[in-house]
C-alpha cells in the first residue's frame, strides 16, 4: 500500500481530522512563490489561518491575490514553497470534500432545477452536506424546484454558494462574491455566509468592497506585488495607517501651518474643509483649538479605504525606488 492510499483510509482520515483540531490550522502557506514569465505572481508569502477564522483578501488588481486563491485550491502548483490545507495537499483537501470554492467565472447549467443542480453535485462528494441544508444555508429553499438559468444575478450567486456547500467543506473560498450585486443582495449573501461561519467554519474571501472586509472578517490580508504588506484586524490595519482623521472647515482662513501641528502626519484640502492624518488626535486637537479660524470640528476613525490606500501607495512607491535604483546601477 503507497503513503497516499495508506492516508485515504477512515482511521487515517479520522487521525489527520484529529490532528488538525489539535494544531487549529486551515491554510498554511511556507515562502511560496510563482512566477509567470518575467512576473512574480506570488513572492514569497507566509500566511497561517486558524480553524473558524473568516479572514478577507485585498488588493489591487494584479497584486496576486486570484494567483494565490489558485495555489490554495491546487489549481496551481507553487514554483517554490509549500501549500497546505488541514495539513494535506490542497488535491486532497478539495477531493475529500473538505475544501468548497466559488469562483468568479461561474455559468449557470441550462434546463435544471436548483435542488437537481445540488443534489448532482453533492453526489460526487464522500459526505456531502444534505442537499436541503446547504438550499436553507444559502437561503434558497423558496426556490428549490426554480430552473438555475433564470435567476436574478443575485440568485444565481446564491446558488453558486449553495453548490459550494454540497461538498460539506470546513473551509470555503470566494473569490469576489458579491462583484456586480445590488445592495440588497449582497446583504442577502453575506447572512447566508454568517450562518455558515457560525458553524465554526473557515471562510477566506477576497473582495473589492471594503466596507465587506471591514464588516465581515476576522482578519485582513492586504497583498500587493505578489508580497503581505499587512495581516491584522481591520483596527490594526487602521491604527497602523495613521490613526485618526480630523477634519474641519477653514472658514476662509489659511491651511499655511497644518503639516507641523502635533501629531499630525498628513494633510487634505478639499475645497474649504480640511482632512488632517494624527497619530496623536488628543494634541492636534488642542493645537487646533487655538486657531481662531476652525469650524465645524469632526475626530473619526481612518477608514479601512483609507487605511488600505495608504499601504498600498507607499507599496507601489517603494517598488518605483527599487526599479529606479536597479535601473541606475546598471
Amino acid at each position: 500500500m503507497t503513503n497516499e492510499q495508506a492516508s485515504s483510509t477512515p482511521a487515517a482520515q479520522a487521525a489527520t481530522r484529529a490532528a488538525d483540531a489539535v494544531d487549529g490550522t486551515a491554510v498554511a502557506f511556507a515562502a511560496v512563490t510563482k512566477t509567470f514569465g518575467h512576473v512574480r505572481a506570488v513572492d514569497g508569502i507566509d500566511l497561517r489561518i486558524r480553524r473558524g477564522e473568516t479572514v478577507a483578501l485585498l488588493g489591487r488588481n494584479g497584486a496576486g491575490k486570484s494567483t494565490t486563491i489558485n495555489l490554495l485550491l491546487g489549481l496551481d502548483t507553487p514554483d517554490s514553497g509549500r501549500v497546505r490545507l488541514f495539513d494535506g495537499t490542497p488535491e486532497r483537501a478539495v477531493g475529500a470534500g473538505r475544501v468548497g470554492a466559488m469562483l468568479q467565472d461561474g455559468r449557470p447549467v441550462p434546463r435544471v432545477t436548483i435542488r437537481e443542480l445540488v443534489d448532482f453535485v453533492a453526489r460526487t462528494y464522500p459526505r456531502p452536506l444534505p442537499v436541503d441544508e446547504a438550499l436553507a444555508l444559502a437561503g434558497l429553499t423558496d426556490l428549490a424546484g426554480r430552473r438555475a438559468d433564470r435567476l436574478s444575478g443575485g440568485q444565481a450567486q446564491r446558488v453558486r454558494f449553495a453548490v459550494a456547500l454540497a461538498g460539506n467543506p470546513e473551509l470555503i473560498v470566494l473569490d469576489e462574491p458579491t462583484a456586480a450585486l445590488d445592495v440588497e443582495a449582497r446583504e442577502a449573501f453575506w447572512d447566508s455566509m454568517r450562518g455558515y461561519a457560525r458553524r465554526g467554519n473557515t471562510v477566506l474571501f477576497s473582495t473589492h468592497y471594503l466596507e465587506e472586509a471591514d464588516t465581515h472578517a476576522d482578519r485582513i490580508v492586504v497583498v500587493d506585488s505578489g508580497r503581505i504588506l499587512a495581516d491584522g484586524t481591520a483596527d490594526e490595519l487602521k491604527r497602523a495607517a495613521g490613526g485618526t482623521t480630523v477634519s474641519f472647515d477653514l472658514a476662509g482662513g489659511s491651511s499655511e501651518g497644518l503639516a507641523a501641528l502635533p501629531g499630525v502626519t498628513s494633510v487634505e484640502i478639499r475645497g474649504d474643509r480640511a482632512h488632517v492624518r494624527s497619530d496623536d488626535s488628543d494634541a492636534t486637537v488642542r493645537a487646533l483649538a487655538e486657531r481662531d479660524a476652525v469650524r465645524r470640528l469632526q475626530v473619526a476613525p481612518v477608514s479601512l479605504n483609507e487605511a488600505f490606500l495608504t499601504l498600498t501607495r507607499a507599496s507601489a512607491a517603494r517598488t518605483a525606488q527599487d526599479a529606479h535604483s536597479l535601473e541606475m546601477s546598471r
